[in-house]
């Protein structure tokens, strides 16, 4: 876990790994709840007996499931001290690169790609990256925008 007190260590830290989250099993119990919340249920995500015959041989993760997954893993890597608020302020480029089959494991990498002050707080330029498990490609790659405010 790394922790930064405040923007002038963000500002220090600039174009460093951050670290990994641990290991997270994606089951299908939260797959069926993403659907649930978002009215995606795909049978490739929600049907364990017809997902057998698909492509992948199992459902797997929605890819916006495990891009959601970031903000939990996110806080086994890194904290920001001395600050007001940090909000999630959006997102330059997101890329499913692979499937996350349901009971397989993934895990975040965080690297801090930039930090641009303003006059409302400081832009967080995040390089997050999901890793899943035994896979040759990450599951997903983000680039993601945080608003960090004194």
């Amino acid at each position: 876990m790394q922790v930064y007190e405040g923007v002038p260590a963000l500002v220090a830290a600039k174009g460093t790994h951050l670290g990994y989250s641990g290991w997270h099993t994606v089951t299908q119990h939260e797959i069926n709840l993403f659907a649930d919340a978002t009215g995606d249920d795909q049978w490739i995500h929600c049907d364990p007996e017809r997902a057998a015959d698909g492509p992948f041989g199992t459902t797997i993760a929605h890819g916006y499931l495990t891009l959601s997954l970031v903000p939990s893993m996110a806080a086994e890597v890194y904290r920001v001290h001395g600050v007001t608020m940090a909000m999630n302020y959006g997102a330059n480029k997101i890329r499913f690169l692979a499937p996350v089959p349901v009971e397989s494991r993934v895990r975040l990498g965080v690297e801090l790609k930039d930090v641009v002050e303003g006059a409302s707080g400081a832009q967080m330029v995040l390089g997050m990256t999901v890793e899943l498990e035994g896979a040759a490609k990450p599951a997903c790659v983000a680039e993601v925008v945080y608003l960090v405010v004194p």
